[in-house]
């Protein structure tokens, strides 16, 4: 037994090892570098999420399917939580994780109304819009000046987004293409809120709490509409408490160590995520229309992105 629990400490030391050698590697890489990998990591464990909500929505209900989610987002938590003490986690401003929480909810409410009604891929697609209101919004919310270069790639962004959505509107997902863009500027503004709590909050405290006050925001709906999940129901949303407490928190480092605009070049992998789970889970096949328009979306995406870095790295040359 000695001899067992010694090897397994053996074990256990290198890998935090290992670990400790994979941070420090890491930490030494260009902020933007860095950026880019914790947002290709949170974009294919939202794309994952997000198929498997779909399912989940479809078979006990839109909001049941985002006050569950939420709360296992914070159960999942909770150990983290007792270990550095409540009093890590308490915020330096509750009211602006409670008001981000509620701009966040309303963005869930049209996402879930709309997802059982149109596929993984076409969600992804419409979703790309939301980077370009980040820009709009970024001139709102902290005075960034409107560059010719951000009005020309919101408007080729827009014929993407016209690209994907009229084939549909007389097709199976009829209206609901539209309610699913209607979500693309509430969430843009959820995450503006984000980069601003950034600046105050630690990370994990901001995901601790848009779990609280999504959870508790969602809660009156869900109850309305409840009904008992499953077992084997329970053990998916615990997954999906996991993934979107790991997306978020992907997605929040993302934002703490570089520019919005930068990391938005990745997110055309959404794409190919969402291509991929959709076809193994629900058989679905993206359109052309939704291929191309997704080019097209990601392109002014990448081009303003690639600008917007340019203009960083000259001043400073």
């Amino acid at each position: 037994m000695a001899v067992g629990g010694g090897g397994t400490r053996a074990k256990r030391h290198v890998l935090w090892r290992h670990a400790a050698v994979v941070h420090w590697r890491t930490s030494r890489l260009p902020p933007t570098v860095r950026g880019l990998m914790w947002a290709t990591g949170a974009g294919f464990s939202f794309s994952l999420l997000n198929t498997i909500m779909r399912k989940l929505t479809i078979d006990v209900g839109a909001f049941e399917t985002q006050f569950v989610r939420y709360a296992m987002g914070l159960l999942v938590m909770t150990p983290l939580i007792f270990r550095a003490g409540v009093a890590a986690y308490v915020p330096n401003n509750i009211a602006a994780q409670f008001s981000r929480g509620a701009v966040h909810t309303v963005g869930l409410l049209i996402w879930f109304s709309a997802i059982p009604y149109i596929t993984i891929a076409d969600t992804t697609a419409i979703g790309f819009t939301t980077p370009i209101f980040l820009m709009l919004g970024a001139a709102w919310m902290f005075r960034e000046r409107m560059r010719w270069e951000r009005w020309l790639a919101a408007g080729i962004g827009f014929a993407g987004v016209l690209i994907v959505v009229a084939p549909k509107l007389t097709g199976g997902g009829g209206g609901y293409a539209l309610v699913m863009l209607a979500s693309a500027p509430v969430f843009a503004l959820s995450f503006l809120m984000t980069k601003q709590l950034t600046r105050t909050e630690r990370p994990t405290v901001i995901v601790v709490w848009q779990s609280i006050s999504v959870a508790l925001l969602s809660l009156p709906l869900a109850l309305i509409h409840w009904n008992w999940p499953s077992a084997s129901q329970w053990l998916t949303f615990a997954a999906c408490g996991c993934l979107g407490s790991l997306g978020h928190y992907m997605l929040t480092r993302s934002f703490s160590v570089t520019d919005i605009s930068a990391t938005q070049s990745v997110k055309f992998l959404d794409l190919v995520w969402a291509t991929i789970l959709g076809w193994i889970i629900f058989g679905d096949s993206p359109s052309h229309s939704t291929l191309i328009g997704g080019v097209v979306i990601f392109a002014s995406t990448l081009w303003i992105a690639q600008r917007e870095a340019r203009r960083v790295v000259l001043p400073a040359s």
